[in-house]
């Protein structure tokens, strides 16, 4: 993993066939698990979650998602003044967003049929001990701005 979030973008292959979505500068070698989650509605926001040393990729499948992570500076009471990373996710670009340990996340669903997969470094019992929770409004980057 790397010291903070990044993009790694994928692309889209199209011909008489069909459609091949990929992210081949991805690769599984740290990855125990994984799970998809999807929101009730548009507009929910599902944050803050945060590990000191599980690590997590995100890849949207449908929809879009604005998704965030902050590094976490105090596991205890981490300060509402730090930098949010944020990222638009969409099933139509393939992606996968990496957060490093150390960080919180979350997303809000921008559309009805967001789904997001998310690849974890930890199985579910180390996880359970490395697992963090914060008010979803602690960090509160979920306001879409108009342009």
């Amino acid at each position: 993993m790397t010291d903070g979030p990044r993009l790694i973008e994928g692309g889209l292959a199209v011909d008489d066939r069909g459609s091949v979505s990929f992210v081949n500068r991805f690769g599984f070698d740290e990855v125990q698990r994984c799970y998809i989650v999807r929101n009730h509605s548009q507009g929910f926001v599902r944050a803050w979650h945060g590990h000191r040393h599980e690590g997590k990729f995100v890849m949207p499948l449908a929809g879009a998602a604005l998704v965030c992570c902050v590094a976490i500076d105090d596991w205890e009471h981490p300060s509402p003044e730090a930098f949010v990373n944020r990222f638009v996710l969409s099933g139509e670009k393939p992606a996968v967003l990496v957060i490093p340990p150390g960080f919180a996340n979350g997303f809000m669903s921008l559309t009805e049929d967001a789904a997001l997969m998310f690849f974890s470094t930890s199985t579910v019992e180390d996880s359970a001990t490395d697992d963090y929770r914060f008010d979803s409004r602690h960090w509160d980057p979920w306001k879409v701005e108009e342009r």
